[in-house]
C-alpha cells in the first residue's frame, strides 16, 4: 500500500542507481498489443526497459521498480536542462496499445487509479506541475506518447499538471525561431524544430497536431510562460 493506494508488486531487474534527486514524473502509454506483452518485457531482463508502475485499464497498479532506484524509461531524453530524465523522474507506464497497434482512449478506471498514483508521488517528493510530463516532450524527435488522446485536463484540474491556458490569451508576434527559444526556455529539447512543435501540440493544443507555428500555439506557449497560466481548470 502506498498512501491508501493499493499496488501490486512485479519486480523488474531492469534499474540501476540514481545520480539525481526526484524531480518529475514522466508518463508513458505501453505502446503494445496487450498488458501482458508489455509487462513481459518491462520485466524482461534483455530487454534492458522498465518503468516504476504500470497502470492498467481496469485500474490495477504494479510497481515494477523501486523508487529509490532508477528505472530505463525515458531513455536519451532532455528536459530543463536535466539530460539524464531516469535519474531525476518517477516512470509510469500507462497501458494503451498506442499509435501502433489502435491507439484508443484511456478508460475512466485507469485515470481513476493513475490520478492518486500521480498525486501521492507529487506530493511525497515536492513535483512541481511542469515536471509533470510525456514522454513525448522530454523525447519529441522520438516519441509520441501518452499521446493527444491522454486526459492532461483530469490532472490539470486537480493541480496535478499544468493547465491549458484559455484564457487572457495574447499573441505576443513571435517570428518562428522566436517561438522556438521561448519552447525552449519553457523546457523543451528544440533541436529538432518540428518534433519539438509536435510534442507541445500534443501536450497543449491536442486537436490539431501538425508541427506547424500558428497564432494559437504562440498564445499559449507566452501564456505557460508566465507565473500562473490561466485554464479551464
Amino acid at each position: 500500500m502506498t498512501s491508501g493506494l493499493y499496488i501490486i508488486d512485479a519486480p523488474s531487474p531492469n534499474f540501476d542507481a540514481r545520480e539525481l534527486p526526484i524531480s518529475m514524473i514522466v508518463l508513458h502509454y505501453t505502446g503494445m498489443e496487450s498488458a501482458q506483452a508489455a509487462i513481459d518485457r518491462l520485466r524482461d531482463s534483455e530487454a534492458k526497459v522498465s518503468a516504476h508502475y504500470l497502470v492498467d485499464e481496469d485500474g490495477s497498479i504494479l510497481r515494477l521498480v523501486d523508487e529509490r532506484h532508477r528505472a530505463w524509461h525515458a531513455g536519451r531524453s532532455h528536459w530543463r536542462g536535466v539530460t539524464d530524465v531516469n535519474s531525476a523522474s518517477i516512470g509510469i507506464e500507462i497501458v494503451n496499445p498506442g499509435h501502433e497497434f489502435g491507439y484508443r482512449p484511456f478508460p475512466e478506471a485507469q485515470m481513476g487509479a493513475l490520478i492518486p498514483l500521480v498525486a501521492d508521488i507529487k506530493d511525497r517528493h515536492s513535483i512541481t506541475r511542469g515536471n509533470v510530463v510525456g514522454h513525448s516532450d522530454v523525447a519529441p524527435a522520438r516519441k509520441q506518447d501518452p499521446g493527444e488522446l491522454f486526459n492532461w485536463h483530469a490532472l490539470a484540474r486537480l493541480r496535478l499538471a499544468l493547465p491549458r491556458p484559455t484564457r487572457n490569451l495574447v499573441d505576443p508576434g513571435w517570428p518562428d525561431a522566436g517561438f522556438m527559444l521561448a519552447l525552449e526556455r519553457f523546457g523543451y529539447d528544440v533541436r529538432d524544430a518540428e518534433a519539438a512543435v509536435t510534442a507541445f501540440q500534443r501536450r497543449f493544443r491536442p486537436e490539431l497536431v501538425d508541427g506547424e507555428i500558428d497564432m494559437e500555439c504562440r498564445c499559449i506557449l507566452l501564456a505557460l510562460l508566465l507565473p500562473k497560466p490561466q485554464g479551464d481548470d
